[in-house]
C-alpha cells in the first residue's frame, strides 16, 4: 500500500493499529478521539429566575405584521391548525412585501419600542429603589437580630439569677 499524501490521506494512529482484546466479535470502531467538547463539563450556572414584573420586549415589525396576518390566514384557511404553516405563509408574504408596504408595521414596532423603553426605565428605577431598600432592610434586621440576641442573653442571666436566689432561699429554709 502506498503512503497517501495530501488532503485525503488517512491518518491512522498506532493505537488504532494495536489488536483489541475486548472479547467482542465483529466490526470494531476506531478509538474515540478526544474532542474539545469532551473536556470535563463544569456544572451549569443557574440562571436567575425571571422577574414577572419586568416588561416584555416589544415585537419586531415582522411580528407586528404576523399578528394581523394570522387573523386573515385563519379566516381564509380555517382547517389549517399548524402554527408552522401560519409562520411559513407569513414569512413568505413578508418577504414579498415592498418596503413601502412594510412601513406601517415598522412604525408600529418603533412606537411599541418607545413605550417599552419608558417602561424599562421605570422598572429599572423601581429595581434600584428596592435594592437600596433591601440593603437598608438588611442592616436594620441585622441590628435587630443583634439586639434580640443581647436581650435574650440578658433575660437568660436574669432567669439564672432568679433561680440562684430561689435555691439560696430553699437552702435557708432547709437549714431552719
Amino acid at each position: 500500500m502506498k503512503n497517501a499524501k495530501g488532503k485525503g490521506a488517512a491518518k491512522i494512529s498506532k493505537e488504532a493499529l494495536k489488536p483489541v482484546d475486548d472479547g467482542k466479535v465483529g466490526k470494531r470502531k476506531a478509538p474515540a478521539k478526544p474532542s474539545k467538547n469532551s473536556a470535563p463539563k463544569a456544572k451549569k450556572e443557574k440562571k436567575p429566575k425571571k422577574d414577572p414584573n419586568k416588561p416584555k420586549r416589544p415585537p419586531s415589525a415582522f411580528f407586528v405584521f404576523l399578528e394581523e396576518f394570522r387573523k386573515t390566514f385563519k379566516a381564509e384557511n380555517p382547517n389549517v391548525k399548524a402554527v408552522s404553516a401560519v409562520g411559513k405563509a407569513g414569512g413568505e408574504k413578508w418577504k414579498s412585501l415592498s418596503s413601502a408596504e412594510k412601513a406601517p408595521y415598522e412604525a408600529k414596532a418603533a412606537k411599541r419600542k418607545v413605550e417599552y423603553e419608558k417602561l424599562m426605565k421605570a422598572y429599572e428605577k423601581k429595581q434600584a429603589n428596592s435594592a437600596d431598600d433591601d440593603e437598608s432592610d438588611k442592616s436594620k434586621s441585622e441590628v435587630n437580630d443583634e439586639d434580640d440576641a443581647s436581650e435574650e442573653e440578658d433575660h437568660q442571666e436574669e432567669d439564672d439569677d432568679e433561680e440562684e436566689e430561689e435555691d439560696e432561699e430553699d437552702e435557708d429554709e432547709d437549714d431552719d
